[in-house]
């Protein structure tokens, strides 16, 4: 105890026997003050926003859709125990998964950039259009998110200026309802100041992307009216269905009629900038280039990850007709380089394998929100303020460009249940499914369910002969609504509480 207290006593002289030279900033060091002087710094540092959401965007199917009854991955037998890719999917994750951290840490990054530019540009003489563009752009980064982490942690510290200091970055747990009410307000601003699609950069969002966002946060909230409101801005902005769905995702079509936000990739560049995900999603091959055109040079094993399971494919009414089956799903039969595995008619992701020059990167870009989603969203407000016909109308929209009879139900419940179906197959793959069914209440009875069914047959479910999912696996309870806040940030920080049951 005596020397701690005069390691203490130490450091309190040598902080203040070099107060005023710590105050006096190198010339050679880069700081806000020294950066940002022109609208040209100012547009970099927005495009630095952006940039974790590739990292965020690499891992979150891992904690959506393969956390969902749509995917699941195929089981090496030759492995011990599960990935970190595996624990979220069966429901036995745990506060060191390193998934969960890097969503955390990535939210953070962008809520972090954007705190940067919002305190500093206003400082900046440059036209006023250029600057509300890019304080929009940084509003709406900063709104999503947070409403990310708050779907997938609950209420987070909320932080709205740069930190100062290292003891500024330590803050306790904001409610839900205060989360909620941050990106509300982000999220109207980021409406405001940012312009149309039309003239808008390309990649950038627009103001369809900040209305969007908003109606979403209003569904999530039940508060339907102003769901409506926010979404029908987004109707009147020029965006359209594409004719042909798959069309949607072509690398050669990006920034299409339909795309509202999406998260930018692209290959053959000396960045680390474009996308390796459509390899992970496919079945593991010695060459898969029978798939994918690209010969690799050396085998892969890197593949069996969100393979689409046996309950989804049942999901689709009419695999003829609907053209979203033959545009989001193949299949594929041979052997396999891992132990136990022969694949038989077995499906993987089509859905973003398109043809490509360069083995492990593609540019195929994510799809965050889409216009057929805004029109899904509509149906779901209006229904829940029981408007079934124009409910119907929004709908069959949807259903119309897949090739699908209208539905005919004029029932609240029946109508319910319909858009929830018509959400699983039109963003299969996207990252909606598994926080479809926690906000409706869904989750925990689907989950466990679907565990059942798989405890049951594991063949059915990519299991080989002989093996099966875990004891302790799909035992689905409340606690599995959020994910466990990263045990990192509990250790460093004494005011941040964890999850209930981690």
């Amino acid at each position: 105890m005596k020397n701690r207290f005069l390691l203490a006593g130490l450091l309190l002289l040598l902080v203040s026997a070099c107060k005023d030279f710590l105050d006096v900033v190198p010339e050679t060091v880069l700081t806000p003050a020294s950066f940002y002087q022109s609208k040209a710094d100012f547009e970099q540092a927005v495009g630095g926003i952006y940039a974790p959401l590739q990292p965020l965007y690499n891992q979150d199917w891992i904690l959506n859709e393969m956390r969902s009854d749509n995917t699941h991955f195929v089981f090496n037998i030759a492995q011990r125990g599960p990935k970190p890719e595996e624990d979220p999917s069966t429901f036995t994750i745990e506060n060191n998964n390193r998934n969960t951290a890097g969503k955390w840490t990535n939210d953070y990054l962008i809520i972090a950039r954007a705190n940067q530019v919002l305190s500093t540009i206003d400082a900046v003489n440059f036209d006023q259009a250029s600057k509300d563009n890019l304080k929009g752009q940084a509003y709406f980064l900063r709104a999503f998110a947070y409403f990310d982490l708050l779907k997938n942690f609950g209420g987070v510290p909320v932080f709205l200026e740069p930190a100062g200091s290292y003891k500024d970055t330590f803050k306790p747990r904001a409610d839900i309802a205060e989360v909620y009410k941050q990106i509300i307000a982000d999220a109207e601003q980021a409406a405001k100041l940012l312009p149309a699609k039309t003239a808008q950069t390309a990649g950038r969002v627009a103001s369809g992307a900040a209305y969007t966002l908003l109606g979403d946060v209003y569904i999530n909230q039940k508060r339907w009216p102003e769901a409506e409101a926010a979404l029908k801005q987004v109707t009147a902005q020029g965006y359209a269905l594409v004719a042909e769905y798959g069309d949607v995702f072509k690398p050669t079509n990006e920034g299409n009629s339909e795309i509202i936000f999406d998260v930018q990739y692209a290959e053959g560049t000396s960045q680390a900038v474009s996308n390796y995900m459509p390899y992970k999603f496919l079945p593991v091959l010695t060459d898969p280039s029978v798939i994918t055109g690209v010969k690799p040079s050396s085998s892969n094993t890197d593949g069996c990850y969100n393979t689409p399971t046996p309950d989804l494919l049942a999901a689709y009414e009419d695999t003829l007709r609907d053209q979203r089956y033959k545009a989001s799903i193949g299949f594929y039969s041979g052997t396999s380089p891992l132990v136990g595995v022969t694949y038989k008619n077995t499906p993987y992701i089509k859905k973003y394998q398109f043809p490509h020059a360069r083995y492990g990167e593609t540019g195929v870009n994510w799809p965050v929100y889409r216009y057929a989603e805004v029109l899904l969203l509509l149906a779901e407000a209006v229904n829940e303020q029981g408007r079934s016909a124009d409910a119907g109308g929004f709908l069959n929209q949807v259903r119309a460009r897949a090739g699908l009879p209208n539905v005919t139900a004029t029932n609240q419940t029946a109508l319910r249940d319909a858009i929830l179906r018509e959400r699983r197959i039109e963003l299969a793959f996207e990252n909606k499914r598994w926080h479809d069914l926690v906000r409706s209440g869904l989750a925990v009875k689907t989950m466990s369910e679907y565990g059942a069914r798989m405890k049951a047959n594991p063949q059915k479910y990519y299991y080989p002969l002989g093996s099966a999912p875990a004891t302790a696996a799909f035992n689905v309870t409340d606690r599995d609504l959020l994910y466990p806040i990263p045990i990192g940030e509990i250790i460093i920080n004494p005011d941040m509480k964890q999850n209930p049951g981690y």
